[in-house]
């Protein structure tokens, strides 16, 4: 099962596009209709509701009056809060058991209009994001919905901006364009990486092929390695003990095979082992550890998005291989040299012949370069005083 969240800011046209799904195949659970279900008439929600805000929230027929709701919490930051915490946890109930309930080889599209306003994108393996730009959104709402102009402006601006979902993205849907163009681009959507995602997911094996040899810095690569950090941290929940961006792709300004090398960092070799069918569900499944591996306490883990190579190395904290991913990385971020000298030896090695799995193949060739500069690294470290107590996740761009 593939579990992806769909979110878009109001008029984005979210909801064609879990409609497209849905006519593909997709499971749908729809946190909207949900809401609206959890505070029906004679429901614990609905009388959690009147106890909040008192009897003037139902209507004559006995069911809540939603827009006098709306008012209520409108610009009452307080009042929005005590709605939320009410209604959430009974609509998280409900859509864990919609979930639960569909088939093992199901795409399940939790549809969310606050997934990033919530905090809980890093609960999907994937996250696609629907959309449009805000006068292209007042357009559709003022004709399509009869609002006002002032008042579809008030409602975009009260939701997520445009900067924090698209850090939420690893699908971003442009929908200024015609509904044909939007279906096209969910139709490739489902038929390229989710069903290929979710096949992967259910036999437990990582994405193969991907692209090959070196390429540009990409300014992105912190960005997407910063959602997968999150995805990983949250699978791992309490043993996790820090979710770094390590390999080629966390250097600013170095060419690099386009595949996001990530270190988990685990109390024991017994925790890693415990959390591999979590990052397994979370799109990480576990690969056969290698003799290198295993004298360094790693358990390897591979990407099944075949949109997003990527390569967890799930380490036991304080180990040497998690301190040489921590000191090869902040040493080339900090020597000129150093990065000149790994991009002639990763050139040369671009050359060789390519194995059958893309992140698999190019985390051994990761490794071994590590491996060659390491002394040099070391000197480093010694000259500098560097411990991993220095590191950052992330550097500054």
């Amino acid at each position: 099962m593939l579990r992806v969240g769909l979110t878009g800011g109001i008029g984005s046209g979210k909801s064609t596009v879990s409609r497209r799904l849905v006519e593909l195949g997709a499971v749908l659970v729809d946190a909207d209709q949900i809401a609206r279900e959890v505070v029906a008439a004679g429901t614990e929600g609905l009388a959690a509701v009147v106890e909040a805000f008192g009897e003037e929230v139902l209507g004559p027929d006995g069911e809540m009056d939603r827009p006098k709701v709306a008012s209520l919490v409108f610009g009452d930051p307080e009042a929005r809060r005590t709605l939320n915490g009410i209604v959430h946890p009974f609509v998280g109930k409900r859509a864990a058991e919609l979930v639960a309930g569909a088939g093992p080889d199901a795409v399940v599209v939790q549809d969310s209009p606050l997934l990033v306003e919530s905090g809980i994108a890093a609960a999907s393996p994937l996250v696609v994001v629907v959309h449009a730009d805000a006068e292209v959104r007042v357009s559709r709402l003022v004709g399509g919905r009869g609002m006002s102009e002032e008042d579809a402006r008030a409602r975009i601006a009260a939701q997520a901006t445009d900067e924090q979902r698209r850090a939420a993205a690893d699908v971003w849907l442009d929908n200024n364009g015609s509904p044909d163009a939007l279906t096209a681009a969910v139709d490739a959507l489902w038929h390229e990486r989710l069903l290929p995602f979710e096949e992967n997911l259910r036999l437990r094996r990582p994405a193969r092929g991907g692209a090959r040899g070196l390429v540009d810095p990409d300014g992105s690569w912190p960005a997407q390695a910063s959602r997968l950090r999150s995805r990983i941290a949250a699978a791992a929940g309490e043993k996790s003990l820090g979710v770094a961006h390590v390999g080629p792709t966390a250097v600013p300004g170095l060419p690099a095979e386009d595949v996001i090398d990530l270190q988990l960092a685990v109390a024991s070799v017994e925790d890693a082992v415990t959390v591999a069918d979590a990052l397994a569900e979370a799109g990480f499944p576990a690969c056969v550890p290698s003799t290198q591996d295993d004298a360094r306490g790693t358990c390897r883990h591979a990407s099944a998005d075949p949109g997003r190579p990527a390569l967890l190395h799930v380490r036991v904290h304080g180990s040497s291989g998690w301190r040489q991913a921590l000191l090869v990385r902040d040493w080339l971020r900090a020597d000129a040299t150093a990065r000149a000298e790994l991009l002639a030896a990763g050139r040369a090695g671009a050359a060789e012949p390519a194995g059958e799995q893309g992140a698999s193949r190019c985390a051994g060739r990761t490794e071994a370069r590590s491996e060659t500069v390491l002394p040099s690294a070391e000197r480093w470290a010694e000259e500098t005083g560097w411990s991993p107590a220095d590191t950052i996740d992330e550097p500054n761009h």
